[in-house]
């Protein structure tokens, strides 16, 4: 019990530093949760180099490598196969007819907001759920709205 009172600073650092550095790989971008998580992972190795000597501090290092990695592995196999691969982070569109994708939406065709678009958000068209961007008003979920425009992958759309 002593030895965690003891080194709970290193033992906080670890575990933070760790999941904040797991989830930044689900967030776009890179930013203060991944700058945070290595700033305290190396807290971690800083704080046993300081206490214990540098061996220990070198073994704390190689072993939080090792954890980072048995962590993006971990979380990527979720990700690809999991639980974490049937959560709501993840948008998916649903192969249809034998492997092949739904065509895309076209010019005209009228939808409902399934998410709130400030300017972005979802919509559904003819069961098919699509990221669709309004002309730049707020558009209420639950509205009918027609496709402006389509450019590449972004749809723009207007309320009817």
């Amino acid at each position: 019990m002593i030895f965690i009172v003891n080194n709970l600073p290193t033992i906080l650092c670890l575990l933070a530093g760790i999941a904040l550095v797991v989830a930044e790989m689900f967030l776009p971008g890179f930013g203060v949760p991944g700058i945070t998580g290595i700033l305290l992972l190396f807290g971690a190795v800083l704080f046993t180099w300081v206490n214990y000597g540098a061996l220990a501090g070198s073994l704390m290092a190689l072993g939080v490598i090792i954890l980072i990695a048995v962590a993006v592995i971990l979380s990527f196999r979720s990700a690809a196969r999991g639980r974490l691969s049937r959560s709501a982070l993840f948008l998916k569109q649903e192969e249809q007819d034998g492997g092949q994708l739904p065509p895309p939406v076209e010019p005209g065709r009228e939808g409902v907001v399934q998410t709130p678009l400030r300017p972005a958000g979802t919509a559904v068209f003819d069961g098919q759920r699509v990221s669709v961007l309004s002309e730049g008003a707020y558009i209420a979920a639950g509205e009918h709205v027609r496709v402006v425009k389509v450019d590449g992958p972004s749809i723009t759309v207007e309320k009817l």
